[in-house]
């Protein structure tokens, strides 16, 4: 007790990634400063309800969604409308909890479900596993299991002296791994990450994260499955900080009045687009004859990309296969 640490090994691609995070966080940051940021942030926080609840099979759009936050009535099935309900109820209180309280994740449970199971706000009495169709992928342990497991979890957590982008997304998946609750676990898990990440830098209350998971709910699973059979939490990690990334990148939307300066490597990259072209990564670091994938990315296209001097042809999925990306109305000014 007290002296236990998760397996996980943290990729060189994480570290990158960690680093690629924090140069996008300030730019956010001022972003959320901006006079019209009341509305982005509402904007963003009903991406992530919708986000992480679609994960969990709730249908409701972010229409609906709004619709619900501004106390109006819409059709649809009950228990998705008190899923909502109770999300937007937790979320507006996460703020208020700590990371590190046993009590307080108890109580957050209770709040993202209420009256839709029996044991909300408490540890599950019986046996859990996880499901692929009719086959058991992930037994959880025993439910006597489940206090001591949470508490040393919680207990390593606020000991660790690992960055916290890198604890708050092995939290992540050992709590998935733990499965503490009747139902439930998944919402929770991405609430509780969240709750770690603005406990650090409080801007993380309106990066959408649980948007970019469920634009990957595949990789998302397939991630914890990994780490599962690895027993090495780091291929979660991995999978999430590119989530992270994405969430930052893609919902930032900065105004005029911040945009960075053109850098001479957007330019170039600008310059290698023919008439309303549209380019894949790959035909657009070839053009530029860049074989260093990392330095593209970091010089070229997320620059771009934030200065909305580019954007996205599926900006929805920002790791579709599909992707493409374009050059906007701002760049040709």
């Amino acid at each position: 007790m007290g002296d236990y640490v998760p397996p996980f090994k943290i990729t060189a691609k994480s570290i990158t990634l960690i680093a690629e995070i924090s140069a996008q966080l300030e730019r956010y940051a001022i972003r959320m400063e901006q006079s019209d940021s009341i509305k982005l942030r509402k904007a963003n926080r009903i991406k992530t309800i919708q986000g992480s609840l679609a994960i969990e099979g709730n249908t409701l759009s972010e229409d609906q969604i709004t619709a619900i936050l501004e106390g109006k009535n819409i059709i649809a099935p009950k228990r998705e409308v008190q899923e909502v309900r109770n999300a937007i109820k937790t979320y507006d209180r996460f703020a208020a909890w700590n990371p590190y309280s046993v009590k307080d994740l108890l109580e957050a449970h209770e709040s993202m479900m209420t009256g839709l199971i029996d044991e909300s706000g408490i540890f599950r009495h019986g046996g859990v596993g996880v499901l692929a169709g009719t086959q058991v992928i992930h037994l959880a342990p025993p439910a006597d299991r489940v206090p001591f497991l949470i508490k040393d979890l919680l207990e390593w957590l606020e000991r660790s002296d690992d960055h916290p982008l890198v604890k708050s997304s092995v939290f992540h998946y050992e709590f998935e791994f733990i499965h503490p609750f009747a139902d439930g676990n998944g919402r929770m898990g991405r609430l509780w990450q969240t709750l770690i990440l603005t406990a650090w830098k409080p801007v993380f209350a309106h990066v959408p994260i649980e948007n970019m998971v469920y634009a990957h709910q595949g990789e998302y699973y397939q991630a914890i499955n990994e780490s599962t059979e690895k027993t090495d939490a780091g291929i979660f990690v991995e999978f999430l900080l590119g989530s992270v990334l994405e969430a930052l990148v893609s919902h930032r939307e900065p105004t005029p009045e911040v945009t960075p300066g053109v850098t001479p490597e957007v330019k170039k990259l600008l310059n290698v687009f023919k008439k309303a072209e549209e380019l894949t990564r790959k035909e657009l670091q070839d053009r530029l004859g860049l074989k260093d994938e990392k330095n593209f990315r970091q010089k070229y296209l997320l620059p771009a990309l934030a200065g909305r001097q580019i954007e996205m042809t599926v900006p929805d999925k920002p790791n579709s296969r599909l992707q493409k990306y374009k050059r906007t109305e701002r760049s040709q000014q």
